[in-house]
């Protein structure tokens, strides 16, 4: 926690000096009795919850943008074009990617109540490297 003032008290300043500031400020109408009405003020933990709305709008722009044009939907536009059934492709698809985004929140929050944010962030960060390794050492062999 973080105070922004502190107690007269605490300060050091006495009141008498915080008068004779006061009278001898032109810049500032002030009165003793603000000034040692003082308190310190608790400031907001820096890290605020966000709102539902603000998660759910992250999640869905980043998942949007990241499905778009990958494999899966151009399975999808494939057996929609194949079976002449759209909205039954749709469904299946719908329930599809419902079942495996499920399975990605539950196993998330599962890891999230098994280890802290840091290690999460450092495995993340070290399979993505790995990932990326691996794709590059495929490109140049082949």
């Amino acid at each position: 926690m973080k105070l922004d003032s502190v107690p007269l008290e605490i300060s050091g300043i006495s009141q008498t000096e915080i008068k004779l500031e006061l009278e001898d400020s032109n810049d500032f109408n002030l009165t003793p009795a603000i000034a040692l009405s003082v308190q310190p003020v608790i400031a907001d933990s820096p890290q605020k919850q966000q709102s539902v709305l603000v998660v759910f709008g992250t999640t869905f722009v980043t998942i949007f943008l990241a499905e778009i044009g990958d494999k899966t939907q151009l399975s999808t536009l494939l057996m929609s074009a194949q079976s002449h059934s759209p909205w039954v492709v749709f469904i299946g698809s719908a329930a599809a990617l419902i079942t495996t985004s499920l399975l990605g929140v539950l196993l998330g929050s599962w890891i999230a109540n098994r280890l802290s944010p840091k290690t999460v962030e450092k495995s993340a960060g070290v399979m993505l490297l790995v990932i990326s390794i691996m794709l590059f050492w495929d490109v140049f062999q082949g």
